[in-house]
């Protein structure tokens, strides 16, 4: 699939762009752009790939799930249930991909939107942006990794506050609360990004996985076991051309110039 409709999509050497694309309905997520998204995330799962920029265009980040195109499906669970799956799929992958993921977050980012915002790596936000979950207004309950990634950021009883009473942060609060690494003015987002994605593109790729990989499970691990798995870690590491690159650059004193 190379021919998006609700996403665009597009490479320019180690960093690969996708832009939540249905600026005329806030970039509400339907069950093509959730299809679409876990075939654009598929295609970055590749060693080519270093950096991921996620954002939306028009004056919203992603205002959550399409209700309209909800409400029109014979069945509504089940059509619910493909969207999600196509959902988990591009955010599991996201997340398991060696690539850092950076949200570029330009606008208001609601229900799905709010959840997929908050699993970059690295998350950026515009001034303007702001952060509601939504689900329970509309009867519905929360996707797209919240319950997962909202507890580890924030705490469970700030999560509770966001999915039960669904308030609305700014970006400031967002940022003061942990759920964004910086907050800029709309105007120079783009810019932050692109910039913030060039420096990644200089570090390696494999390291980038190891912290992604370290960090998602440890919460479920103990002490001993998330240490045995930085050891095995940090000696594979070691081994690897980029790893034997690093350090020698660095007694060196040069720059190193991993793969």
């Amino acid at each position: 699939m190379t021919d998006y409709q609700t996403i665009a999509f597009e490479r320019s050497g180690a960093v690969a762009r996708i832009t939540l694309n249905r600026p005329d309905a806030a970039n509400g997520m339907n069950a093509a752009m959730t299809r679409e998204l876990a075939d654009a995330a598929a295609r970055c799962d590749d060693p080519a790939t270093k950096v991921v920029v996620l954002t939306g265009s028009g004056r919203f980040f992603c205002a959550g799930g399409d209700l309209k195109e909800f409400a029109s499906a014979p069945s509504r669970g089940r059509h619910l249930k493909g969207v999600a799956d196509d959902l988990h799929r591009a955010i599991s992958t996201f997340a398991r991909m060696d690539a850092v993921v950076i949200t570029a977050v330009n606008g208001a980012a609601a229900g799905a939107g709010f959840s997929l915002a908050v699993t970059g790596d690295l998350v950026l936000a515009a001034e303007s942006a702001s952060f509601t979950m939504a689900y329970t207004r509309v009867g519905l309950s929360p996707d797209g990794s919240a319950t997962y990634h909202l507890p580890r950021l924030i705490g469970v009883a700030r999560t509770k506050q966001l999915m039960l009473t669904n308030r609305t942060l700014t970006a400031a609060q967002a940022l003061d609360w942990g759920l964004v690494a910086e907050v800029l003015p709309a105007e120079d987002l783009s810019a932050r990004a692109d910039e913030l994605a060039t420096a990644m593109v200089g570090t390696a790729a494999g390291s980038n996985g190891g912290v992604k990989a370290l960090l998602l499970d440890s919460f479920s691990r103990g002490l001993e076991e998330q240490m045995e798995l930085e050891g095995r870690l940090i000696a594979h590491r070691a081994e690897t051309a980029d790893g034997r690159e690093g350090v020698d650059a660095f007694l060196a004193k040069r720059a190193p110039e991993f793969a």
